[in-house]
């Protein structure tokens, strides 16, 4: 199914590192006429790293999107009922925010976002980065595999030798997971060799 005219939630967590991959596959939503709405957690807005100030991320995505980024769970809760979305992309997904996820804590804008989505029976993409899936973030993670609406851009371990239990999505792959969770279907294969 064709992204055009889909009104596309973008959730960003704190895996900070994974941001400039993730950019470019937002551009490519609104370059095939996606409305993508930002929303961002607590941490993304805070945080400054080695890969960016918080502010600055915040800034790039309403220059992006043409909105301003919700953040906070007050001005995600209408994304339910009121103002639903079509489909509701986090990308990256923590392991913190996946174990949350999986359990249905909703302490952040993101997690109020996918909380309303999954309400309104709407898909919810996930693409993780995180250091612990193959840990003790494992039974999370398959729970959410497990999950109804919940899909999964497809991941890999990124370091096998170093970091053993880290996974991450393969980002390019959000586009075509976006367009396949529209129409219901788990693009195929989910674990992938990480490029």
């Amino acid at each position: 199914m064709n992204v055009r005219g889909k009104r596309i939630g973008f959730g960003l967590t704190g895996s900070h590192c994974t941001y400039d991959a993730v950019m470019p596959e937002i551009e490519k939503l609104i370059a095939k006429g996606a409305d993508v709405i930002p929303i961002v957690s607590y941490t993304v807005q805070t945080t400054n790293t080695r890969f960016g100030k918080g502010e600055e991320w915040v800034k790039k995505l309403e220059e992006m999107t043409g909105h301003q980024v919700i953040d906070t769970i007050v001005k995600a809760e209408p994304l339910g009922p009121k103002l639903p979305l079509d489909c509701m992309v986090i990308a990256p997904l923590t392991g913190n925010s996946m174990s949350k996820l999986a359990n249905a804590m909703t302490d952040s804008p993101v997690l109020m976002a996918a909380k309303a989505t999954m309400r309104n029976h709407r898909p919810v993409v996930v693409g993780i980065s995180t250091n612990d899936a193959l840990g003790l973030n494992g039974v999370n993670l398959m729970r959410l595999m497990a999950a109804k609406n919940i899909y999964f851009i497809p991941f890999g371990q990124d370091d096998p030798f170093k970091k053993p239990n880290s996974m991450v999505a393969h980002m390019p792959l959000l586009l075509d997971t976006v367009e396949a969770a529209l129409e219901g279907r788990q693009i195929q294969p989910v674990i992938v060799a990480h490029k």
